[in-house]
């Protein structure tokens, strides 16, 4: 999978098959990543869809060193399971 977060920068990525609980999990696994700071995009859509995300996406930002690879694995391993992540335009 190729990384959509930027070099020290802040990239908002979703997938919508991903669940609320599973959202909080991805950002507190990159969070453990030295370097990394994520958290959660509030749901902006009006309509409840119970097939849809809770939240509308998940903020990622990277230090200046970071482990880069293993940001990968860990949004590699999520994507395996729930789809592809799609960058969040801002």
């Amino acid at each position: 999978m190729q990384i959509v977060v930027k070099d020290e920068g802040q990239q908002a990525i979703c997938c919508p098959q991903v669940p609320l609980a599973v959202y909080q999990e991805v950002a507190a696994h990159l969070r453990q990543v030295d370097g990394v700071d994520a958290g959660l995009i509030p749901q902006q859509s009006t309509n409840f869809d119970y097939d849809s995300s809770q939240v509308g996406g998940l903020w990622i930002q990277l230090g200046i060193e970071v482990d880069r690879e293993r940001v990968e694995q860990i949004l590699a391993y999520y994507s395996d399971r729930y789809g592809a992540w799609q960058v969040v335009s801002q």
